[in-house]
């Protein structure tokens, strides 16, 4: 992307595998390009076996996620509150972070914001106001209209078959 070029917002959706898989191929291919990457996730834990080779890639900036809170529908309400003050932090940081970066992408950010634990007047604003070369990437299941509206790309993966229906469970190096 050149400079004078507008940045664009993608949205990977659906309830289908691949969401993440497909913003980490587009941050391989910006950082392959000399692009600055930041990468923040939600709803994930340390434990992804994509996160130490993405941290040692260089372009690309990976934001630890130091706390897990577990799925939203298990969480309690207590919970619930501690989740939202820290993935609202997140973004914080995330958004002033992104100031240096060329591509931005917020994994899951769709599902924290769509459990309420990060509100999604902030994320719409911080899309509105974004350095305008900022390319934004938004992964996770049901976006709003606002956000709908506002993007420029919007891929939905759609789950045909997956061996969770039969009660296989994530698989190390593949699921997580």
């Amino acid at each position: 992307m050149k400079k004078e070029e507008p940045g664009r917002i993608h949205i990977y959706c659906g309830d289908g595998k691949g969401k993440t898989t497909a913003a980490l191929g587009l941050a391989l291919r910006a950082a392959g390009r000399g692009r600055k990457v930041l990468i923040s996730r939600f709803l994930k834990t340390e434990n992804s076996g994509e996160v130490p080779v993405l941290r040692n890639i260089p372009g690309i900036e990976v934001m630890p996620c130091q706390k897990t809170f577990g799925f939203t529908f298990q969480m309690s309400r207590e919970e619930k509150e501690e989740a939202g003050l820290y993935y609202t932090e997140q973004f914080r940081k995330t958004w002033k972070l992104a100031e240096n970066a060329d591509l931005l992408i917020l994994d899951e950010i769709l599902g924290v914001c769509n459990g309420g634990l990060v509100d999604k007047e902030l994320v719409n604003r911080f899309l509105k106001e974004r350095p305008a070369e900022l390319e934004v990437v938004l992964t996770g299941r049901n976006p709003w209209q606002e956000i709908l509206d506002a993007a420029d790309y919007i891929t939905e993966m759609r789950a045909v078959r997956h061996p969770y229906e039969k009660g296989i469970g994530a698989r190390e190096g593949i699921e997580y």
